[in-house]
């Protein structure tokens, strides 16, 4: 499986994988839940209550860039290495990432992003996550025990990486497709942000294909047909090069996702997204439809 490692991998797989004592230094299982603030979620405390047997535990807040005053900005390949090596994790290792969302996949697209930005192309989201799991009555279990540290070397495809910088520029040049995958009410400017000084809205040539709509109602990935169809309804061109963001670059990855799945694996991310686009872009490069947010910006 290593070399043609499948993007995705079902309860089923997973369930048989632990069932049969697979989980190891050559398979990790990793829970990256991730939660905004506002939920009142805390998911390294869920984790510790309930998880998939073998699993441990990715927090995007602490695998980051530190420095950045925006939230879980990538880390330096350094980082990452150590990271994911005190986690039992090698070069050699097949990774599963899942969370614990009622959509079925939020963060875990990031880190399976990550993973592939660090040169790890071995690494798989479970299909439906928790919510999936949970509904084939798979086990669960608070058992915890620490891997032991493995050897983890990175390399970075910073060309998978965007910038603030680059976005301006694009809105200038009009050359690449840019995907915003917030909901529309966000996009649109008629719901707000989920960050308190944060206004919503978009920059100009954005195209919104909400996360939510890559998956089906038990939280599984849409088939190859209905994936299609929805970047043709939103217009957007598989064959041309497409930046995907969000709101902090976390939901965005379901872009790159889905893309890579329709066999198109190079879908970037502008890691600062809209919380860093909001703070620093000019009003003439933020549309909104809210009543008040334009006033509220100048």
């Amino acid at each position: 499986m290593a070399a043609q490692t499948r993007a995705l991998v079902s309860a089923q797989w997973l369930a048989d994988a632990v069932r049969n004592s697979l989980v190891g230094p050559k398979l990790r299982i990793l829970d990256t839940s991730w939660y905004l603030p506002k939920t009142k979620r805390d998911p390294r405390a869920e984790f510790m209550q309930k998880h998939i047997p073998g699993s441990s535990f990715f927090d995007i807040d602490e695998c980051c860039d530190k420095n950045s005053a925006l939230d879980h900005m990538l880390p330096t390949p350094s980082q990452f290495s150590q990271y994911v090596g005190d986690l039992g994790i090698g070069n050699d290792t097949h990774v599963i990432v899942y969370d614990t969302n009622d959509f079925g996949s939020f963060s875990s697209p990031r880190v399976w992003w990550m993973f592939r930005l660090f040169g790890h192309s071995s690494v798989s989201v479970l299909d439906g996550g928790m919510k999936n799991w949970l509904a084939n009555e798979y086990p669960v279990t608070s058992e915890y025990s620490k891997p032991e540290y493995r050897q983890f070397k990175a390399t970075v495809n910073e060309s998978w990486v965007k910038s603030y910088e680059d976005v301006l520029e694009n809105i200038r040049t009009k050359q690449v497709q840019t995907v915003d995958a917030r909901s529309a009410g966000r996009f649109r400017g008629t719901e707000p942000e989920p960050r308190d000084d944060t206004l919503p809205g978009h920059y100009p040539g954005a195209i919104n294909m909400p996360f939510t709509s890559f998956m089906d109602a038990s939280g599984k990935e849409l088939g190859p047909e209905a994936l299609s169809k929805l970047f043709r309804e939103a217009g957007v061109d598989l064959e041309k090069p497409i930046w995907a963001t969000c709101g902090s670059g976390v939901t965005a990855c379901h872009v790159v996702l889905a893309a890579h799945l329709l066999g198109h694996p190079g879908v970037c991310v502008y890691d600062g997204s809209w919380s860093e686009w909001f703070k620093r872009a000019s009003p003439d490069h933020i549309i909104s439809e809210g009543e008040g947010m334009k006033e509220e910006r100048q």
